[in-house]
């Protein structure tokens, strides 16, 4: 029997989300490459996301670094024509693999979801602001009862209180916040699946996925120099190679494999993300809603299947639940809400917001079509903050 890996442990089975495989493609007709749109980009990006784009997304999601040889032959293509479909796409903006510190491990990050009111005019001034700072993982531009939504992760409870309160103090046009500490987050995007490989081909490319590996109680309780740069690095590029890590590092490539196995097993997430209006589901929702405390855990499982379920934290504040959902249609957003009230009937959703704009998705900075124009690298929550630029 093959030995349980770290993405055996998704808290829903990719099988439950097989309709997501029936989104027809979409055209782009432009590219943003490093922050600037250029014809060459631009004839890139001009074309179809096909069967071939599909594939190679979604084995990058079940295994973000799997070698080009794996994928080129689950797929029965040449591996260099798989490098170079990937390369385009990513130099699109339209998929990327990144890393991110583990969101369900409270001993490593604390996670903050904030709303944010604006003065008249300015919330996409503000967003913009706040999009710079590294310790803004997520920001959303809303409809509804707030002008924002951002996720905001820190070391301790102490740091998130001091962001919360010095940095959007000093963000000009901040009018007022609400911030509810995450206690948990039972689903979150790197277990989405775009589903467009077969049974036989997600198999395959899940056996060549590397076994957890225990890393000792005292180095997953630290994040040191080495694993912030790592960190840096792999949220602007989750597929550099273990020798250019190295280098950039001043590591020997013996310490960097060691040390990214280490973190993949305990403390670091890595995922393939897709441009939101190439995945089908071309609009998001932000729902706030409350159950009763004995049911929150049995509530954020049952969360964790519905496919249109993007992620879930369970929240402290006067809602216990903030659900992230990816919807078709507009009409959607109170359909949605009427399956969850007949689905689970102890929840109430309190409050709701349509996504209008996603300006920043995991230090992901976004364009107006979901595109990534850019990086500001995340910083390791238990470890110093790296000497390494944003990219634009």
């Amino acid at each position: 029997m093959r030995k349980k890996t770290w993405c055996d442990s998704a808290a829903f089975s990719p099988d439950s989300l097989d309709a997501r495989r029936e989104a027809p493609p979409m055209r782009v007709q432009e590219c943003a490459a490093g922050g600037r749109i250029t014809a060459a980009a631009a004839d890139e990006a001009a074309m179809d996301l096909d069967e071939l784009d599909r594939g190679i997304v979604h084995a990058l999601q079940i295994h973000p670094r799997a070698p080009w040889t794996l994928v080129g032959e689950v797929l029965g293509v040449n591996p260099v024509t798989a490098a170079r479909r990937w390369h385009r796409l990513q130099e699109a903006g339209l998929a990327w693999v990144t890393a991110y510190p583990q969101l369900s491990n409270t001993r490593i990050v604390v996670t903050g979801v904030v709303e944010v009111d604006t003065e008249p005019g300015v919330a996409e001034d503000v967003a913009g602001a706040l999009a710079a700072n590294p310790s803004v993982a997520n920001i959303k531009l809303t409809a509804g009862g707030r002008d924002l939504v951002a996720a905001v992760q820190a070391r301790s409870l102490d740091e998130l209180a001091r962001f919360s309160t010095l940095l959007f103090q000093r963000t000009p046009g901040v009018r007022a916040t609400r911030t509810h500490v995450s206690t948990g987050v039972p689903t979150e995007g790197s277990r989405w699946r775009l589903r467009s490989l077969d049974d036989a081909q997600s198999a395959r490319i899940e056996a060549a996925v590397p076994p957890a590996y225990e890393a000792a109680p005292a180095v997953e309780a630290r994040g040191d120099t080495l694993d912030a740069h790592l960190l840096a690095l792999l949220s602007m590029d989750g597929r550099m190679s273990l020798r250019d890590l190295s280098a950039a590092t001043g590591a020997s490539l013996t310490t960097v494999r060691r040390r990214l196995q280490s973190m993949l097993a305990s403390r670091l997430v890595l995922r393939c993300d897709l441009a939101r209006p190439l995945s089908g589901w071309p609009l998001s929702a932000v729902y706030f809603a409350s159950v009763p405390g004995q049911y929150v855990e049995e509530t954020s499982r049952v969360l964790s299947g519905v496919r249109e379920v993007r992620s879930c934290a369970i929240t402290a504040g006067p809602h216990n639940l903030v659900i992230d959902v990816w919807l078709r249609d507009l009409r959607d957003v109170h359909a949605f809400e009427a399956h969850l009230s007949r689905k689970l009937p102890r929840l109430t959703v309190s409050d709701r917001s349509v996504v209008l704009r996603t300006v920043k998705h995991m230090g992901r900075l976004l364009d107006h079509d979901g595109r990534c124009v850019g990086v500001v690298p995340l910083r390791y929550p238990e470890g110093p903050r790296p000497a390494v630029a944003p990219v634009t």
